[in-house]
């Protein structure tokens, strides 16, 4: 698949004064009530949370990417219900599983940057061989300090692409990680830059926080995009998933690249999930065997 000619770009969404009072009523009476104890005990301890297992073919893969592992997590969104110690768990598990890359794909906070600084701790043991890198999403700009959010994590060795690309040397094979500002509310962004540095044979992994740009950023040589954002709807019930941003499912094969959203770890308006467990996302790259289509199947 060639690149596309369409910008990615996805205009942003503007919600009524009522709406969002509403929304931070309902949040502040569910805080009120214990709401984060409450989402941490039922969501966030062991046996809660899900590890979704993913395995992507690659066409043409380089040996010594064959079984290449990343940990992907999503949708934090720390203030309300997720603070100090909440992840503790979670990233127990990421480090359990000896991960060769951890990928962050935005919505570290809900409504203001410092929300991120008391989940520094937890995600500073967040590391895999090559790595931990993230991109911003939607909710990372309230204010326009998403750069404090950088430079907190960046501290503990997390590292943002900014509409950039990082080659990672595995083995004498290259990945080229890139990363793009949130389609939404990033002021620019540039998939050109981003993907400035790629070169002919490159396995590229993209990290997108909105799944909804991802038909135009699918192409020959990108593997795999890895987004959030829709939260797996949250709370999957009639009327109720429709509050949210459009999920265009779990997994999506775009010809030679796949699309995986993630449910994500966090809530916003409500400590609730309903059909739609927290999870991190675990993805295998695998050499596409003969015979073998598209880009895999979930374990």
């Amino acid at each position: 698949m060639s690149d596309a000619a369409e910008s990615p770009r996805v205009p942003p969404r503007r919600h009524s004064r009522l709406r969002l009072g509403t929304f931070r009523a309902f949040e502040a009476a569910a805080a009120w009530c214990g709401g984060r104890a409450l989402y941490r005990r039922f969501a966030l301890a062991p046996g809660r949370f899900v590890t979704r297992e993913e395995t992507v073919f690659v066409e043409d893969l380089p040996a010594a990417l064959d079984g290449f592992t990343i940990a992907q997590l999503s949708d934090l969104h720390g203030g309300s219900f997720l603070a100090r110690g909440d992840l503790a768990h979670v990233i127990a598990s990421v480090s359990a599983r000896d991960v060769d890359l951890v990928v962050f794909t935005g919505d570290f906070v809900t409504h203001a940057w410092h929300e991120a600084l008391p989940l520094v701790e937890d995600l500073a043991r967040a590391q895999g061989r090559f790595g931990a890198y993230a991109v911003f999403g939607n909710h990372d700009y309230k204010g326009r300090a998403e750069s404090r959010i950088a430079e907190a994590l960046g501290a503990v060795g997390v590292r943002f692409l900014r509409n950039e690309c990082v080659r990672l040397d595995v083995r004498g094979a290259t990945l080229a990680l890139s990363g793009i500002e949130d389609l939404e509310e990033g002021r620019v962004v540039d998939v050109s830059a981003a993907r400035a540095t790629l070169r002919a044979g490159d396995v590229e992994v993209l990290l997108c926080h909105n799944p909804t740009g991802a038909p135009a950023l699918a192409r020959a040589g990108c593997a795999l995009i890895l987004s959030g954002h829709t939260h797996g709807t949250q709370i999957d019930a009639p009327w109720l998933r429709t509050l949210g941003p459009k999920h265009p499912g779990l997994r999506v094969e775009l010809g030679s690249t796949t699309l995986i959203v993630s449910r994500g770890l966090g809530v916003v308006g409500v400590p609730l999930r309903w059909r739609s467990s927290p999870e991190v996302v675990v993805v295998t790259l695998r050499a596409r065997p003969r015979g073998v289509s598209g880009g895999g199947s979930g374990a």
